[in-house]
Parts: C-alpha cells; sequence; structure tokens
C-alpha cells in the first residue's frame, strides 16, 4: 500500500509526541475539540478544525504552520479576543470567555500610541490593570519592565524614534507589566533583522526563565522554535487547519547558538521538524499545481540570455564574463539634519554572468541601498555601475526588481498585474504564448487559484507572490530581490525559494538578492556578500558556496560542508554586532 509523504513521516518519527500528551503536571491551559470558521452557512470558511493542546504551567510552546493557516485565528482565541465555533478553550479548568489581563498578547505589529513615550505607552497598561496600586508601585513597576527590556535609556523617545526591535520591545514590556500567566507572541520577531531577532530571543528567553511565565509563540522560524521551546506544534495546512504532532525540544539549557551548530541532537532536531514541514508543504502544492507550458521565448530586453556556454558567451571574453555587473568605488551619501552621512563608501564588486549572489548584513548597513543604485532607483554619489558594460543611471525593464513590500495596482487582478509587464517585453509573440507566460508563472508561485482576484482583496504573502512572478516573468538580464520571502512565512518562503532556484538554473539571470537571513543566502547564491556596519558600509567578505547545484533545503541539512557555512556567516554578523 501506497503511503503519502505525510503519513511516511508520521510512522518515521516516532520520536514526536501528539500535542495532546500527557502532561506530568496538571495543564494551565486546554484547547479541547477547538473549531473556528468564518462566513455563514454555505459561504462559511473553516480555518480551526478540532484543536486539542494542553499546555502546563511555565511551559514554552512554539507552533509554526503555513501562512493564512490560522496561527493568528488560535491566539486570538486563547487570548479571548475572539469565541470558538466548537469547542472549548480552558485556563485552569475554566472556560475563557473573553480577554484578560493574564493573557499578555504581542502581536508582529507593534500597536503603539505614536505620540506616547516608552514611559506612556507602558503606563496605559499598567494603570488600566493596576489601578488599585500607588502611584509610586506603578512607576516602578512600569520603570522596571522598561529595564528588563534594556529601554531604559529610551523612556522618553516616542516611537517614531525607535527601531524596529526597539518598538517590539516596548510591547513586550507593556504585556509583561500586567503581569499576566500566559505570555502570547504572535510572530513577534519576523520583520526583524537576523541579528535584531537574535537579541531579541535572547530577551524573551531570559524574561521566561525570569517570570517564570507560561509562553506560547507563533513562529515562523524552526531556528526560533528549536531556540526558545520545550516543545514545537506544526499547525497544517487549512482549510480546518489542525495541530500535528509536537516535537520535544529536549535540548539542554541554556541554548547557546554557535555550539548548537556543533550539535548533532540539534542538527536530527531541526531535520526532522523541517522534513515534516516540507511534506506538508508538499502535499499542499501538489493539491493546487496544474500543468502549465512554458514558451520557448525570450524578451525584448534580454535577446542575447543565453545559458552558459552557449555560442553568444563563447564570443565574450572571459573579462567580459567576470564583470557583467561592475561597482567600482560606488558611494552613497544622504544629506541629514547633522550633515551628510556615508552610508555606502567605496563598495567594489564583480559579478560574473549568470551568477547568484547574496548581500549579507546587520540592519542599516546599507544593503537595499547597494540593490536600489544598480536598479537605477537611487542615485550613486560617487563610483559607477555597469551592466553588460553600459553605464546604469536610469531604471530599465532589463532589470526585474522584488521589493519586500510589493508594488501592485489595487484595482487589477493578480493576472492583469503581471500582464502589464509581459506586454511591454513581449510584444513580438502572440497574445496566446503572452497568456501561457503570465499563467505559468502564476500557478509555480501558488496563485492558479486566485489569478482572477484583484490584487486589494489579496493577504500580503499572495500579494509577493504576484510580485515575484511578474519579475520572473520578465526574464531580465539582471534579477534584484530585496528581501522578498520577509513578509513569508517558512513554509511559504522555502517554496518560493524552490521556484526562484529553478527559474535561476532554467534561464541562468544574473541574479542579486539582499537578505538576512543566513540559511536562504547559503541556499540560493554561489557567493555571500558580507557587508559591513554603517556608516561608511562596504564589502567586508565574501564567501563562496561551494555547494553542488541543483539544491533542494533537503540536500542542504544533509550536506557535511553546510554547517561550516552557516558557521562563517553567523561568525562574521557576531563580529558585526555593535552600534
Amino acid at each position: 500500500m501506497m503511503l503519502s509523504p505525510l503519513k511516511r513521516r508520521e510512522i518515521a518519527a516516532p520520536e514526536t509526541t501528539p500535542a495532546t500528551a500527557q502532561l506530568s503536571a496538571p495543564a494551565l491551559l486546554e484547547l479541547k475539540g477547538v473549531g473556528k470558521s468564518y462566513g455563514r452557512g454555505a459561504q462559511a470558511t473553516p480555518v480551526l478544525k478540532d484543536i486539542n493542546l494542553a499546555i502546563r504551567e511555565g511551559e514554552f510552546i512554539a507552533i509554526v504552520g503555513f501562512s493564512g493557516s490560522g496561527k493568528t485565528t488560535l491566539i486570538s482565541l486563547v487570548a479571548g479576543l475572539i469565541r470558538p465555533d466548537a469547542g472549548a478553550v480552558l485556563k485552569n479548568g475554566r472556560p475563557v470567555t473573553g480577554p484578560g489581563p493574564d493573557r499578555g498578547v504581542v502581536f508582529q505589529n507593534y500597536s503603539l500610541m505614536p505620540w506616547m513615550t516608552v514611559y506612556q505607552n507602558v503606563a496605559l497598561a499598567v494603570n488600566q490593570v493596576h489601578r488599585h496600586l500607588p502611584p509610586a508601585e506603578r512607576r516602578a513597576r512600569i520603570e522596571k519592565y522598561i529595564g528588563m527590556v534594556n529601554l531604559t535609556p529610551a523612556m522618553e523617545k516616542r516611537p517614531a524614534e525607535l527601531s524596529g526591535g526597539m518598538r517590539q520591545r516596548v510591547a513586550v514590556a507593556r504585556a509583561l507589566a500586567m503581569s499576566p500567566d500566559i505570555l502570547l507572541l504572535d510572530e513577534p520577531l519576523s520583520a526583524l533583522d537576523a541579528l535584531t531577532r537574535a537579541k531579541l530571543q535572547d530577551e524573551i528567553i531570559r524574561i521566561w526563565e525570569q517570570e517564570k511565565k507560561t509562553v506560547i509563540l507563533i513562529t515562523n522560524d524552526v531556528d526560533e522554535g528549536l531556540m526558545l521551546a520545550d516543545r514545537i506544534i506544526p499547525l497544517q495546512p487549512g482549510p480546518g487547519a489542525t495541530l500535528g504532532p509536537a516535537f520535544p525540544v529536549d535540548l539542554p539549557r541554556p541554548r547557546d547558538r554557535r555550539a548548537m551548530n556543533h550539535d548533532p541532537a540539534f542538527k536530527r532536531l531541526r531535520r526532522e521538524v523541517t522534513q515534516y514541514l516540507m511534506d506538508a508543504g508538499m502535499a499542499r502544492q501538489q493539491a493546487a499545481d496544474q500543468e502549465v507550458r512554458l514558451p520557448d521565448v525570450l524578451p525584448v530586453t534580454a535577446r542575447e540570455l543565453q545559458p552558459i556556454g552557449t555560442v553568444h558567451h563563447d564570443a565574450l571574453s572571459e573579462l567580459e564574463l567576470e564583470r557583467y555587473v561592475d561597482f567600482a568605488g560606488v558611494s552613497k551619501i544622504y544629506p541629514t539634519r547633522k550633515g551628510p552621512v556615508k552610508v555606502v563608501k567605496d563598495f567594489n564588486l564583480h559579478v560574473r554572468k549568470g551568477e547568484f549572489i547574496s548581500i549579507i548584513g546587520r540592519s542599516g548597513c546599507g544593503k537595499s541601498t547597494v540593490l536600489s543604485m544598480v536598479a537605477g532607483l537611487n542615485d550613486i554619489s560617487a563610483g559607477g555601475i555597469t551592466l553588460n558594460y553600459r553605464e546604469i543611471d536610469a531604471a530599465g525593464p532589463d532589470r526585474g526588481i522584488v521589493f519586500q513590500s510589493p508594488s501592485l495596482v489595487p484595482w487589477l487582478s493578480a493576472y492583469d498585474n503581471v500582464r502589464l509587464g509581459v506586454d511591454r517585453v513581449y510584444p513580438h509573440v502572440s497574445a496566446r504564448e503572452r497568456r501561457d507566460i503570465i499563467t505559468y508563472y502564476l500557478t509555480r508561485v501558488g496563485l492558479a487559484n486566485a489569478m482572477d482576484r484583484k490584487a486589494a482583496e489579496l493577504s500580503n504573502g499572495m500579494k509577493q507572490r504576484v510580485g515575484i512572478a511578474r519579475a520572473f516573468a520578465l526574464s531580465p538580464k539582471l534579477l534584484l530581490l530585496d528581501e522578498p520571502f520577509g513578509m513569508l512565512d517558512s513554509l511559504t518562503r522555502w517554496e518560493l525559494q524552490e521556484v526562484l532556484m529553478e527559474v535561476w538554473t532554467r534561464s541562468r539571470l544574473t541574479a542579486i538578492i539582499v537578505t538576512h537571513d543566513v540559511d536562504e543566502a547559503i541556499l540560493l547564491a554561489d557567493r555571500v556578500v558580507m557587508m559591513t556596519n554603517g556608516p561608511n558600509a562596504r564589502v567586508g567578505r565574501i564567501m563562496n558556496v561551494d555547494l553542488p547545484r541543483p539544491r533542494t533545503r533537503r540536500q542542504l541539512l544533509d550536506h557535511p560542508d553546510y554547517y561550516r557555512l552557516r558557521e562563517g556567516l553567523i561568525d562574521f554578523l557576531a563580529a558585526c554586532d555593535h552600534p
């Protein structure tokens, strides 16, 4: 009898335990047969179905799942912000009927009052929940939790004066100041760069150990779950999403990132969780896939684009191949109230035709500035950039760009948003071929059933898929990606990385991606360019990724050199970890 990949995975993973496994201590929180749908009657869409979960006091749980699988709905049910349609949410054996200060919630968006200081934002919660306390005690409580997240020097600053990581710390301090029994964290770090995420992960685990809180973390990062949690529980794809088997994280505490990189138990568990999620994603994708033929045509902007080794490339000199994209002494200066600031200084890099480059570095080091200059969207203050020996001085369709926030025409469908670019660069091919190009790429990014929906009706993740499909469809000379998967959950990100690698392998586009994800940088690139901190940021180090292609995440986790490369990137970023 043939088994599905998901069923084979369950059989092959006896070390996992059900989310409802017997606990050694009484459950502080229980979800029994919980279901939730949106809409009414025949139009109702089931989001969660038969959710069963028991969490003991002081436990740290990480729930991972696909974008749109119902993770935020699950947190909202526990928080009492919405009510279940079926089953019950119990705390200490009593039904949760509404929100309360015993459950502190931190969402991905910070929800801070922009006109209030850090102190005043935290005081809002303290004065509401602890209004019976004398003013001096309330002030001491506010200052205690602001200090706990290391924001005492910024106490009188307003949110606009803070970095994203600092704003998220304010949200954590505000939740903790209410003295909740349970801390609910809904992807609080997903919009932050890797170094800031690592810092806040350390803050969260320190606070958890100090305050002995029960924590439920919704995350799209497997490594984050392994670093923080006692158990990782996948939320399987919907509609009608259910919880998968729990993976006990039996790694000793405290957990050191660098040491874990050498720990066989960490590698094993990381591989098992990743494999389970990839199998779930594969099953979902297979159910949605349809066969669409991609026409064998080239856009007017890339007529010379051919795979490496063809006649066109043989006609080029080795120097021309090596310097297809050439950054020569590039600098960028921005005016500020305190005078000019040189964000990027003397950036030098030669990119080979058909090469894939990852640029990584600390948040604010100028990665996106470099990308916007080669895109022609930002003036170059000094030096120059050439593409195929033509100086870049403006934007053009020969460069496909995907930003973290896609720019779509909201009243047009996903199909028509892609068609805008395709019609411009494929005017010489038939209407049927243009239609097949659009359909192929929208299908490859998982939008086969949503291509006629208007952009305004799509989720952020779906909008990002449209932006990626549009860039791929243009087959540009140079593909530029500015953290294109940053808004997506890790599972969707893995899927789209596979799509990106497939497209790159097929067409051998020259590509540059800006990312803060160490694993993404290694998976995609031929070379990883590490930038020093800004201002005056420059190329600090270049690492060759000498892993065989084609690559898959599964193969990467099993390759003996993968963790060596990973450690090299982590060490460089850690060395840059200063203001």
